[in-house]
């Protein structure tokens, strides 16, 4: 892999590489942006970001791999944001507000803005492996029925997460 491949966390074009090894991208360092308690509910998820090494700013592209028992995240919607996800490897049950259904390689899924609550689970005892795909639509919020969490995106893309009530976490 180039040296612009691991330098270029910015995705600053005049370094962007052409192509790359996704499975060589470093994983991200911090396993996931949610306050603590729910933070610990992401082990065994590694994520490789991909599209910030391109420079590229309308949407983002993720290569995850849920090791057995992981989660993608919590279950989720989002407000303005698209996602796709397309399996590669394994066999992850997504769970939707419509119920489960298991997945495989070569299978995808979508989630339009406003649309249905969702995750993955790993429930079996190899990895799943998927790229997930995401736009970067500003002022996007995100509803997590499960739990007492909701998430704003701020300035600079970070997410703020608050309680339902909106009392900060």
């Amino acid at each position: 892999m180039s040296k612009a491949a691991t330098d270029n966390p910015a995705g600053s074009i005049a370094s962007a590489p052409v192509a790359i090894e996704a499975a060589g991208v470093v994983p991200r360092a911090k396993p996931s942006s949610y306050p603590a308690l729910f933070a610990a509910r992401m082990a065994g998820r590694e994520k490789r970001v991909l599209g910030d090494l391109f420079g590229l700013r309308n949407f983002g592209v993720n290569l995850t791999r849920l090791a057995p028992g992981a989660a993608s995240s919590l279950r989720h919607r989002h407000t303005k944001q698209d996602e796709f996800i397309f399996v590669l490897d394994g066999e992850p049950t997504l769970i939707t507000d419509a119920g489960k259904e298991s997945l495989h390689p070569g299978m995808c899924a979508g989630f339009p803005a406003g649309g249905a609550a969702h995750h993955l689970l790993n429930e079996t005892s190899a990895d799943v492996i998927y790229l997930e795909i995401g736009d970067r639509t500003p002022g996007d919020s995100a509803d997590y029925p499960d739990d007492d969490l909701r998430a704003e995106l701020g300035p600079g893309g970070q997410w703020l997460y608050t309680h339902k009530d909106g009392s900060p976490w």
